[in-house]
């Protein structure tokens, strides 16, 4: 059984030996990184979440009340979407360009409007909190934007990459060289 979120330290170990990317279908949309622990974590804590409300659903749809087992189906199935939606958000990349998903929201910038990725020191937001400290981040810059208005792609201190360092470097040398190879535009 293929495990494709095996495929980003095989990538990695890829680029480390000289192959800048050793993926055959580059037109297939794939995250140059694992999600973290702190993202899989929480995803985890909600799905089991929603284990307990779909037993819950069960047991009141089997006193008769299905108004309320409904209400508890249509919750935990919120939960759920919550759950794969956080797992799905991050970066990825193709060879048509670099996608960033959001929790609420997808953006894909075609390589042809990216001039450079690439790391810089500067205040990044702790998890995803208003809460600032210095780290570092990759940043994309484009052709057709402002260099004030950047949002970093990653972050040392995101839910992928906190306490992680060695991870955020092979996930930013990973982004880099797929803009290296594309953004010849």
């Amino acid at each position: 059984m293929p495990l494709p979120f095996l495929t980003a330290d095989h990538a990695s170990a890829e680029a480390r030996a000289g192959h800048a990317l050793p993926f055959d279908d580059r037109d297939r949309w794939r995250r140059p990184y694992r999600p973290g622990p702190w993202r899989v974590g929480t995803a985890a804590l909600l799905l089991l979440l929603a284990s307990y409300v779909l037993v819950a659903a069960v047991i009141i749809a089997a006193t008769g009340e299905f108004a309320g087992g409904a209400a508890c189906l249509g919750g935990a199935l919120v939960v759920i979407a919550v759950a794969l939606r956080l797992l799905r958000t991050g970066v990825w990349v193709s060879a048509h360009g670099l996608r960033r998903v959001g929790f609420l929201g997808t953006r894909t910038t075609r390589w042809e409007k990216v001039v450079a990725v690439r790391t810089v020191q500067q205040p990044v937001r702790w998890l995803a909190l208003p809460r600032t400290v210095q780290g570092q981040a990759l940043i994309l810059v484009r052709r057709d934007r402002a260099a004030g208005a950047l949002a970093p792609l990653l972050t040392t201190h995101s839910a992928d990459f906190l306490g992680r360092t060695e991870a955020f470097d092979r996930a930013a040398d990973n982004v880099e060289v797929w803009a290296a190879e594309f953004g010849r535009g």
